[in-house]
């Protein structure tokens, strides 16, 4: 599993314990993710990823939690499924917060953790959610993503493949 993948995996994962626990006895964010990270990846180089995620979610959740319910109008925000809207909450602190990844990237991303963690619709209901959500992002990012992924894959392709 990649670097990237298995950070956002954790994230989640903390996320979920967090959101789970009854909110006035819920843990410290932080203290769930560090025992995560020791748990689920003693080997990786550098959690500063899972950290900066967990953080950025926190920090924003009121907004993030408010775009989620104007984004899935449908379905009011304690009956989503708490991995669904954990998910949800990352993709959207990547898409509209962080901006450190392409958001057809974010999109992705997102879209298989649901579809790993997540019931039959998951990755569905994730997609249709921050699809909308891309719909309204001004053109500009949606091209500053796009050649950013187009330069990641040409610095990644091999020599041979570029002639």
């Amino acid at each position: 599993m990649a670097n990237r993948h298995l950070s956002r995996t954790i994230a989640m994962q903390s996320l979920y314990e967090w959101d789970f626990q009854d909110a006035d006895k819920r843990g410290n964010l932080l203290t769930i993710t560090e025992r995560n990270v020791q748990q689920f990846a003693p080997g990786l180089d550098d959690p500063a990823f899972i950290f900066e995620l967990i953080k950025g979610v926190e920090k924003n959740i009121t907004e993030i939690d408010d775009i989620i319910v104007k984004n899935a109008p449908e379905w009011p925000l304690d009956q989503i499924t708490i991995i669904d809207r954990n998910i949800l909450r990352l993709g959207i602190y990547e898409l509209i917060f962080a901006k450190e990844v392409p958001p057809k990237v974010a999109i992705n991303e997102a879209v298989e953790l649901g579809k790993a963690f997540g019931g039959e619709s998951s990755g569905k209901f994730v997609n249709g959610v921050l699809g909308t959500l891309y719909k309204q992002l001004p053109e500009e990012e949606k091209l500053a993503g796009e050649a950013k992924e187009k330069e990641k894959k040409e610095s990644t392709e091999p020599a041979a493949a570029k002639e």
